[in-house]
């Protein structure tokens, strides 16, 4: 698979992470099983436009100090400020290209559903993404779901109905919901409408038949 470049810069750690960020540069901390730990820096909105096509699944190439390495990682946790959602800190997870990973990937959904089309429906989508496992040369940026098999609102996408090269496995359960159309509203009310208006229907028939026992009680009550 294709993968990015990102410029980062080794970190001094006797500056404050405070002062960093007023320098438009992230911490970044970079780890992994048979590595050493090491602390980088990068640009605000060079990494926020990395960020932005990569996501989580998509190998980044680390050029250090303007020279390319050896480093391939993938974004493993972003931190975002509580108020402003600005990016704070970044950790980078090492990548042995000879090793399965498993890692998340988006579901992009495309296609028309001839159930929201012509029955007036409302798609729902119930997984946005879905955890696979394979070599990093073979991991895939997204995984297209076509939803044109929506024809009513009784049939559902599972995520064994998923497609994906024969070099990616899907992890996550194959019998979870990805995707279904609902009803119109209208139409559910109508169901309600007419279920509610069968047992009072049904509860006025059981009072008629109470009140018809009781008045011939009295009416005998008054004969005597």
């Amino acid at each position: 698979m294709d993968t990015i470049k990102l410029e980062v810069q080794k970190r001094d750690k006797t500056v404050r992470v405070k002062d960093l960020r007023a320098q438009s540069l992230i911490p970044i901390e970079y780890y992994g099983r048979g590595v050493e730990n090491q602390s980088f820096q990068a640009d605000y909105q060079t990494f926020r436009r990395v960020f932005r096509k990569t996501g989580g699944n998509t190998l980044i190439d680390l050029v250090i100090d303007g020279k390319d390495s050896d480093i391939s990682v993938l974004v493993h946790n972003v931190d975002f400020h509580p108020v402003t959602d600005d990016i704070i800190h970044v950790e980078f997870a090492n990548v042995i290209m000879g090793e399965a990973i498993t890692t998340s990937v988006p579901l992009e959904f495309v296609g028309i559903s001839p159930a929201v089309k012509e029955l007036g429906g409302t798609f729902g989508a119930h997984l946005n993404e879905v955890e696979v496992k394979c070599l990093p040369r073979d991991l895939i940026h997204s995984i297209e779901v076509s939803i044109e098999s929506l024809v009513d609102f009784h049939a559902s996408i599972r995520v064994s109905d998923l497609i994906v090269p024969d070099t990616v496995e899907i992890v996550t359960n194959p019998e979870d919901s990805v995707a279904a159309v609902s009803a119109p509203r209208e139409e559910e009310e109508e169901v309600v409408a007419e279920t509610v208006a069968g047992e009072e229907g049904e509860g006025a028939e059981a009072g008629e038949e109470g009140e018809g026992a009781e008045a011939g009680e009295k009416k005998e009550e008054g004969s005597e």
